[in-house]
C-alpha cells in the first residue's frame, strides 16, 4: 500500500477541512431561505450594474477600443465568471486582516487544521453565486451573438480559460491575505488588485496604456485571464504584439502563480505575532 508524502497529507488534510467548514456555512446559510435567495439577487444586481454601464457606453459608440459589444460582453463573462468562482471559493480571505488585529487568528491556530483551509472556507458566502449566474449570462449572450469562427483548439481553451482564470484570482486572494501579515489592515488594497483587477479585464486592453498592459501581463498577469487567450478566440490583435502561442499558457501561468502565492502566505503566517490578548 503506497505511503502518502507529508506534503501530499496536509493538502488533503487542507481540502477536508474546507470541505466540512464550507458544508458548516451553508447549511447555516441555508437555514434562512429567504434571506438566502434576497442576497443572492442583490449580489446579482449590484454586478450587473458593471454591465448596464457597458451597455450604456455601447448606446453612444459602436465600437470601444475596436471591439464591438458582442466581443465586450465576451471579456465581461470571462472575467465575471473566473472572478465569481474564486470569489465564491476563497472570498473571505480579505478577512484575514481583521483577524490578525483582534487575535482572534490564535483560535485557527490551535485547531489541527491547515490555517489557510480554514481561512478560506470562514463564513462561506453562497450569495456569491449571484455574480457567477449573471457572469455566465452575460457570457452565454457574447457567445451566441459574437459569430465566432469555431475551431477544436478554441472549443478546448473555453473551459481552460474559465478554471485557469479562476486560479489566478484565487492566488491573488492569497497573496492579498498574506501581505495583510504585515499590514494589518491592507483589505482595500488587497480588493484594488481583486475586485479591481476583474474591472479592468471587463475592457479591451486596446483602451488602456501599454505601461498598464505590461504590468498586468508581466508583474501580475491578470491579462492571461481574458485578455490574452480571449485575442485568440476572437481573432484580435494580441496585447503588445506577443506571439499567438501565450493563449495556451493561463494553466502554467495559474500554477506557477499559485506556487509564488503559497510561499507568500508561508511567509507571512511564520511572521504572525499574537497579541496576547
Amino acid at each position: 500500500m503506497p505511503v502518502r508524502g507529508a506534503g501530499e497529507s496536509r493538502v488533503l488534510d487542507g481540502l477536508r477541512a474546507y470541505r466540512m467548514i464550507a458544508a458548516m456555512w451553508i447549511r447555516s446559510t441555508m437555514a434562512y431561505r429567504a434571506s438566502f435567495v434576497m442576497t443572492t439577487f442583490g449580489n446579482f444586481a449590484a454586478t450587473a450594474l458593471d454591465f448596464v454601464a457597458i451597455l450604456l457606453m455601447f448606446s453612444r459608440v459602436d465600437a470601444l477600443g475596436g471591439y464591438a459589444l458582442p466581443e465586450v460582453a465576451f471579456l465581461y463573462g470571462l472575467s465575471s465568471v473566473s472572478f465569481g468562482l474564486a470569489d465564491l471559493a476563497i472570498g473571505s480571505m480579505d478577512r484575514l486582516g481583521r483577524r490578525v488585529r483582534d487575535g482572534t487568528l490564535d483560535t485557527l491556530l490551535v485547531r489541527p487544521a491547515p490555517v489557510l483551509a480554514q481561512v478560506a472556507a470562514d463564513r462561506f458566502g453562497l450569495r456569491r453565486l449571484g455574480r457567477v449566474t449573471q457572469g455566465a449570462l452575460v457570457l452565454g449572450y457574447a457567445l451566441w451573438t459574437v459569430g465566432i469562427d469555431w475551431t477544436v483548439p478554441k472549443l478546448l481553451l473555453m473551459p481552460v480559460m474559465l478554471v485557469s482564470g479562476a486560479g489566478i484570482f484565487c492566488a491573488v486572494f492569497v497573496a492579498g491575505a498574506a501581505f495583510q501579515f504585515v499590514a494589518q489592515d491592507a483589505s482595500e488594497a488587497q480588493n484594488a488588485f481583486t475586485y479591481g483587477g476583474t474591472t479592468l479585464l471587463q475592457y479591451p486592453p486596446t483602451i488602456f496604456g501599454k505601461e498598464l498592459v505590461r504590468g498586468v501581463t508581466f508583474v501580475l498577469p491578470l491579462a492571461f485571464v481574458n485578455w490574452l487567450p480571449a485575442a485568440y478566440v476572437l481573432d484580435q490583435p494580441y496585447p503588445l504584439g506577443l506571439p499567438q502561442w501565450v493563449a495556451f499558457t493561463p494553466p502554467l501561468v495559474a500554477v506557477a502563480c499559485g506556487a509564488l502565492a503559497g510561499l507568500a502566505w508561508r511567509a507571512g503566517l511564520r511572521t504572525y505575532r499574537s497579541t496576547g490578548s
